[in-house]
């Protein structure tokens, strides 16, 4: 009787603490939901409850976006032969542009076989001399000390051969530095210590901020993406890719905010230095989609090796989406095919933005440790000369 009695009252307990808590429950629900209709009611249309920030802050793409893969570029699989070197190739990499096409083939076409016919000339001639004039065979040496016929040829030769050679040459070196069209995409690229910033000044001048991509071994920081195969080889994977238009030409503009750096991609066949309050421009047009690697080709610190450079190539549908997807704008027709009249400032200069707050991020320690500053030289006490104390001879 005892524990039946017991098991009564504690049925009774829960029973009264369930209606309680549903009680509780329901009541605090009805005063969330009124809560949110008062304050629903009392917002202006049109207005939301996060606050941007910045004023002209742009609305984040949605993450679901197909637009934009994990680096803010389109999805793109990196090529197992084009865009980056290979182990075991002979020669330049493929070539994607009309100046790069042009070069490789002047390179494949005529000097290798020009030099490779010139070495084994002299080869020979060496092996003859060596076989013909030994002591053995040519006990008494000649005195013979010149050869007309030989010194013309020998002199003739040469000047035709490189005379032959400057023609495709000179041609060469022209392309490379003709002006970029007037329709063409202005990319503007900076580099710093050690990373590479991108700014298009044309299209909303939104700003790109690529670091180098760790591998597990280099000790990431908290949070940062590791690099896999999928983001491209060991230190020349970037966390924030460059997107271009292919079948378009690129007006690219380089400066520098520190020390000279070197934009350079070897598929491209284009590389162009930055120099501190200099702006240097160059063209190209790329012929091809997909994933080109390159790297800072000017020695500017201990961390050189550390500045990778990733050129996403897109269709210009794919492009204009991804722009509009960044918070950028389209050009109109007519803007787009007359000279481009955006202001591009130098850094350091009036009215140039700052680098964005925590935007760099340390790449992996190169070889050399870091140096310590050098101490502030010890001052020296002006000393006085005596009244009427000169220097003689002066």
């Amino acid at each position: 009787m005892a524990a039946r009695g017991w098991f009564k009252l504690t049925a009774a307990a829960a029973l009264a603490f369930g209606g309680l808590g549903g009680g509780l429950g329901g009541g605090l629900g009805i005063g969330l939901s009124a809560a949110s209709a008062q304050q629903a009611a009392s917002r202006p249309a049109g207005a939301a409850n996060t606050a941007p920030t910045t004023v002209a802050a742009t609305p984040p793409a949605a993450p679901a976006s197909p637009l934009l893969a994990q680096d803010g570029a389109p999805a793109m699989a990196v090529d197992p032969i084009i865009g980056h070197p290979n182990d075991g190739l002979f020669g330049p990499q493929v070539q994607v542009t009309r100046n790069g096409q042009f070069a490789s083939w002047f390179h494949n076409t005529i000097l290798f076989w020009l030099i490779t016919a010139i070495s084994l000339f002299v080869l020979g001639l060496l092996i003859w001399v060596v076989i013909r004039y030994r002591k053995a065979a040519n006990p008494i040496p000649s005195k013979t000390s010149h050869n007309t016929a030989i010194e013309i040829v020998w002199t003739l030769l040469p000047v035709l051969i490189l005379v032959m050679i400057a023609v495709p040459s000179i041609g060469l070196l022209q392309a490379q530095f003709r002006p970029a069209p007037a329709n063409a995409i202005t990319l503007k690229a900076t580099g710093n210590q050690w990373y590479w910033t991108y700014n298009y000044p044309d299209l909303g001048d939104f700003e790109i901020t690529s670091n180098l991509l760790r591998d597990r071994d280099q000790n990431p920081a908290p949070g940062d993406r590791v690099r896999t195969d999928a983001d491209g080889p060991r230190l020349l994977a970037v966390d924030n890719r460059v997107v271009l238009p292919v079948g378009v030409p690129i007006r690219i503009i380089t400066t520098s905010a520190d020390v000279i750096h070197s934009w350079a991609v070897p598929a491209f066949w284009f590389k162009l230095d930055a120099v501190p309050g200099r702006l240097n421009e160059g063209s190209f047009t790329i012929l091809r989609p997909g994933l080109y690697f390159g790297q800072c080709s000017e020695l500017c610190g201990a961390r050189h090796a550390y500045m990778p450079i990733a050129v996403e190539a897109v269709a210009p549908a794919v492009f204009r989406q991804w722009v509009l997807a960044k918070g950028g704008h389209l050009q109109t027709p007519a803007a787009a095919a007359a000279p481009s009249n955006a202001v591009i400032p130098q850094p350091g200069a009036a009215g140039a933005q700052p680098a964005p707050a925590g935007s760099f991020r340390n790449p992996p320690a190169g070889p050399n440790p870091p140096t310590a500053a050098a101490p502030a030289p010890a001052t020296q006490p002006a000393t006085a000369n005596p009244a009427g104390a000169g220097n003689p001879g002066q």
